[in-house]
């Protein structure tokens, strides 16, 4: 027992190491790209043994792949569970524009979201990263194209709209927004993006579609 006790505080200990290491390496990488991340860096500024970071990742790209996993987790976390607690249809769709919106504001990391900065350093740099932050851009899209779906099924949508490129519509004004209210550090363009998506949306609502908040 006495063995197992302390097996369990080290797993503890690793697993508690491990998560402060990524924190960090998910706001250097919004702000300065994931090239930028490395064990000797992350050691240094945590105040950890190189070994000890080293031992949690083995390579920069191992690294670099964790954080993009983490990265997932938080925007998970962040945007698709508070959507999902929205009725399935049309206020689903409104709810992932404005949770996304919510979190690229907050801002969870200092570079707003993370998967803006991912994809303009990988988006045409092959290999295992880029393949990681695809993967996880094209669940967002997919996630995305199945609410207004599921909304056109329930007739609150117009049947004549085409799921992937509303989805893809919306998904775009609210990424221009986060990218501009970073660059001109002005958070009105999310106000901006609400009013276009809130907009976008009633143009496309049937006669019976529940009323967007």
């Amino acid at each position: 027992m006495m063995v197992e006790t302390k097996v369990d505080g080290r797993v503890q200990r690793g697993e508690r190491s491990r998560r402060v290491i990524l924190d960090r390496a998910m706001d250097i990488a919004s702000v300065e790209g994931l090239e930028s991340l490395s064990v000797r860096r992350l050691a240094s500024e945590l105040e950890l043994s190189k070994s000890g970071v080293f031992a949690q990742f083995g390579s920069k790209e191992e690294l670099q792949l964790a954080t993009v996993r983490a990265a997932v987790e938080v925007f998970v976390a962040e945007v698709v569970k508070p959507a999902r607690r929205a009725p399935v249809g049309i206020r689903r769709v409104w709810a992932l524009a404005d949770s996304w919106l919510t979190y690229a504001a907050a801002p969870i990391f200092s570079g707003g979201c993370f998967f803006l900065s991912a994809v303009s350093e990988f988006d045409a740099r092959p290999g295992r990263v880029h393949d990681a932050v695809a993967a996880a851009r094209r669940d967002w899209l997919r996630l995305y194209e199945t609410a207004v779906a599921e909304a056109i099924e329930l007739g609150e949508i117009d049947a004549d709209a085409d799921p992937a490129n509303l989805a893809f519509e919306l998904d775009a004004i609210a990424r221009v927004a986060g990218q501009d209210a970073l660059l001109f550090d002005d958070p009105s363009y999310y106000d901006r993006a609400r009013r276009l998506v809130r907009a976008r949306l009633k143009t496309m609502a049937t006669a019976t579609s529940p009323v967007i908040p």
